[in-house]
């Protein structure tokens, strides 16, 4: 099965309680929290709490609450970390999905960076 979900994965664990983690903001279908390993100056992780390896999975097998509630819980989170594209300097959000996406955890995330100018995604010549 594609979707074959990692019990053991380290979003997985955090959801459990246990591994520690700096928390921007929990919704009942959400968590959002600092990545430990920030790449700029806002690097919030925002993952779901159920079972959804990638973005493709969640919005086939999710509940409508789930995905309405993962949704809005992202556009506070860019909100509260003050870079929205209408009053502020903007942000990128990207969700890794499998091998081709190098996506390290098997849990579905979505990165939002800002904070500084991030630079084009690809290269043209990749």
């Amino acid at each position: 099965m594609p979707y074959a979900y990692d019990d053991q994965n380290v979003f997985a664990k955090i959801l459990r309680g246990e591994i520690p983690n700096k928390t921007v903001l929990e919704t009942e279908h959400t968590l959002a929290f600092e990545d430990i390993s920030a790449q700029a100056p806002v690097h919030v992780l925002v993952i779901p709490k159920g079972r959804y390896v990638t973005m493709d999975h969640f919005v086939r097998e999710a509940p409508d609450e789930e995905i309405l509630d993962f949704n809005r819980t992202l556009g506070r989170v860019i909100e509260m970390a003050g870079v929205t594209a209408d009053d502020h300097e903007g942000h990128r959000v990207i969700a890794n999905a499998g091998r081709h996406g190098v996506q390290e955890v098997p849990h579905l995330h979505v990165h939002v960076l800002g904070g500084r100018i991030l630079g084009r995604m690809l290269d043209a010549a990749s």
